[in-house]
């Protein structure tokens, strides 16, 4: 059963993570990526995306949350830092979805703090209309309209993160019903 209105492919997705992984591979050559996944809403980009990369990388996470119901509430809250050391190393950091930057700026300029050597950002999808801080992404597998979106790992409180597609929810309070 199909949730929502198919927005992004199962087949589209594949392809677009493979040719992402390309570019990354591509750039990263001879060097050691430390990949650092934004949980939870990227946890199934994230894991494809890794597996296609085939220099050396060491992984982490970050745990934040900025959305209450379909709004982001302005205030970027941290659950869980990063544990590896980040200073001196080559950072990707991997998110599902930027739409304000607020999270995303905020996520980058505490990295940008403990001194990495490069720091780069790779987006599954991107509102780009919804834009409120300025952040620049290196890698960006789909631009996206301004509408609520759900599926491969991005959710209506905490649901339909395992949809293996990603489908516009118009009224997502009465799916849930």
């Amino acid at each position: 059963m199909v949730t929502g209105r198919p927005l992004l492919t199962e087949e589209q997705i594949r392809v677009r993570v493979k040719e992402l992984a390309d570019r990354i591979n591509s750039d990263y050559k001879g060097k050691e990526i430390l990949a650092i996944g934004v949980l939870k809403g990227a946890f199934m980009f994230f894991s494809d995306l890794v597996k296609q990369i085939k220099v050396p990388l060491t992984v982490d996470f970050i745990v934040s949350s900025s959305y209450e119901d379909t709004a982001t509430t302005g205030n970027v809250n941290i659950h869980l830092d990063t544990r590896k050391p980040v200073t001196g190393k080559d950072v990707l950091i991997i998110e599902d979805i930027i739409d304000t930057g607020i999270s995303l700026n905020y996520i980058k300029e505490r990295l940008l703090q403990k001194s990495p050597n490069t720091l780069k950002i790779c987006v599954f999808m991107d509102k780009k209309e919804r834009r409120l801080v300025d952040v620049d992404v290196d890698y960006t597998g789909f631009e996206i309209p301004d509408v609520f979106v759900v599926g491969y790992g991005t959710d209506y409180n905490d649901n339909f993160r395992n949809l293996p597609y990603v489908a516009n929810l118009d009224k997502p309070k009465e799916v849930l019903k």
